[in-house]
């Protein structure tokens, strides 16, 4: 109680949905359950919206100035006596609630910047009562609704840059800081604070990295996934965190020098041996691994992984069999793609045996309705991939080629079987581009392999690869056996080199030109060696 008190500067709080209801049930009880007091209600805020207009809006915005005005008066004359400003703080309530009719009109916004109120609204997120600022959180969250947006690019461009421009961020972040974890309507104002960055991130892209430039809510989001206890605002957490670790680098170094990786990774560990228990919890496990995944792109955080004992906990989880499987499998290809250091360690630490069942076609699918068979066999023909890239000598070679040996060259059966597939796929996908093209649409080369690479080529070009380091690798009855299937399929090393060279003309030059020649000499060589 006095931590409620001292939160509201001596204000007490406004239960929300008090007021008419007493009036509501009577008023229901008396026309058979019906209560058409709301349907007026409901009625008059149609009409409302009907009618607003530059004229209706310029009274709205005067009304809460003047409302605004009274309770900043009230408060600085009489500080220490709530009784004296509580009804204007009530009037000024009620004028914001009056303002979330604007989202009914939202080719209005540019007005609403114009009458210079938006600076004036947001002063209110540190307004000392939080009734006071929930009621801004959920004006914002409702101007900002992606509904109200969809169609008015402009209009809410021009908001979202306003409200930037006069902190938003800060403000939100700062007012999020202050709610409890406790109380029911701090926690619904938690959830609206999230929306609300959500809904300027669709807007403006370049949000995602703002706002974890100028605030603290990176801070605020860890602290939330590291309590243990599952609710509906760390389910969101998990969300928004994975929207912004999705397209910032920036964003995914920071939360790495964080300790990000580590939090993470001790989120997913409590499902390593349970199941998530309802769909809401289920969907944020994924979008913690989301998250994992992201953080996995940069190679410092790739370091962070494995000091962390990342490898090792996605083959605990993976050797459990439970939801998390296909995830971790995803966790894993991340890690070891173009980092042979979690290569190395996942030999070690007896990967192998664990891997290599799935890539034969052994997953427990029931457990993992969310990951189709067919995207966990692409993340594991990238990982073996990794494996062989990452893996170059020695013993842990040795073992690496040797599965591909033992059991009379069932792995090898297994990749040309995988190579038939994707292949036959691809070829498919290719016919049906040269149909279009006859039909006269245009389709530059660039749109066509990126069609391919849909249908499965990236998959077929990674298959052929780990051909080419089998071929290489100097092993008599391996060629003999590659040489037999493709012969069996009526194919010759030919038709590999072929996707291999495919593979080879587009590999780009993201991780800079360096490395674009490294990888296509390694493909020449297993061109020149077929």
């Amino acid at each position: 109680m006095e931590a409620s008190d001292e939160r509201n500067h001596h204000t007490a709080k406004r239960k929300r949905g008090d007021g008419n209801n007493d009036v509501n049930v009577s008023s229901a009880a008396a026309n058979g359950g019906v209560d058409f007091s709301l349907l007026e209600e409901l009625e008059k805020s149609h009409h409302s919206i009907e009618g607003l207009d530059i004229k209706t809006l310029k009274k709205l915005v005067l009304s809460f100035e003047r409302r605004l005005k009274d309770n900043i008066a009230a408060r600085l004359k009489y500080p220490d006596q709530p009784e004296k400003f509580a009804d204007s703080e009530i009037e000024l309530h009620e004028e914001i609630e009056k303002l979330k009719i604007l989202a009914g009109a939202p080719e209005l916004y540019p007005d609403l910047v114009n009458l210079n109120v938006v600076p004036s609204i947001l002063d209110l997120l540190t307004h000392d009562n939080t009734d006071i600022s929930i009621d801004v959180v959920g004006l914002l969250q409702d101007l900002t609704d992606e509904d109200v947006l969809d169609e008015n690019d402009e209009p809410a461009q021009m908001l979202v840059d306003c409200l930037i421009e006069n902190n938003v961020l800060e403000s939100l972040v700062q007012n999020l800081l202050r709610l409890s974890d406790t109380d029911v309507d701090d926690v619904a104002a938690v959830y609206s604070t999230l929306s609300t960055i959500e809904n300027l991130i669709e807007v403006k892209p370049a949000v995602a990295e703002m706002v974890c430039e100028r605030t603290k809510l990176l801070r605020w989001i860890v602290g939330k996934i590291k309590v243990r206890e599952f609710d509906s605002n760390k389910q969101y957490a998990s969300e928004i965190l994975a929207i912004l670790l999705q397209s910032s680098v920036a964003n995914q170094k920071r939360l790495g020098q964080m300790n990000g990786v580590d939090v993470v990774l001790q989120a997913v560990a409590m499902y390593k041996s349970r199941d998530p228990r309802s769909l809401d919890e289920e969907e944020m496990v994924e979008n913690l691994f989301d998250c994992l995944c992201c953080l996995l792109m940069p190679l410092e955080n790739k370091e962070r992984f494995l000091k962390a004992e990342g490898v090792e906990l996605m083959i605990i989880i993976m050797n459990q069999k439970k939801l998390c499987y296909g995830s971790a499998i995803r966790a894993l290809d991340f890690a070891m793609t173009n980092y042979p250091p979690a290569c190395e360690r996942f030999v070690d630490v007896m990967g192998l045996k664990t891997a290599f069942p799935a890539f034969m076609g052994k997953i427990p699918t029931s457990k993992n309705k969310k990951r189709s068979k067919e995207e966990l066999e692409e993340r594991l023909i990238s990982l073996v991939a990794s494996l062989f890239g990452g893996v170059l000598k020695g013993s842990r070679r040795e073992r690496l080629l040797s599965k591909f040996v033992e059991n009379e060259y069932e792995k090898i059966d297994r990749l040309m079987e995988l190579y038939m597939r994707y292949s036959n796929r691809v070829k498919e996908e290719s016919e049906r581009l040269n149909d279009i093209e006859l039909d006269d649409l245009e389709m530059d080369e660039d749109e066509k392999y990126n069609r391919k690479l849909e249908s499965g080529l990236y998959s077929l070009q990674l298959i052929a690869v780990i051909l080419g380091h089998l071929w290489t690798s100097d092993h008599p009855r391996i060629r003999a056996r590659i040489e037999l299937l493709l012969k069996q399929q009526k194919l010759t090393k030919n038709d590999v080199k072929n996707v291999l060279q495919e593979y080879h003309d587009n590999i780009g030059d993201l991780d800079g030109p360096d490395e674009k020649e490294k990888g296509q000499a390694k493909i020449q060589r297993f061109i020149v060696a077929l």
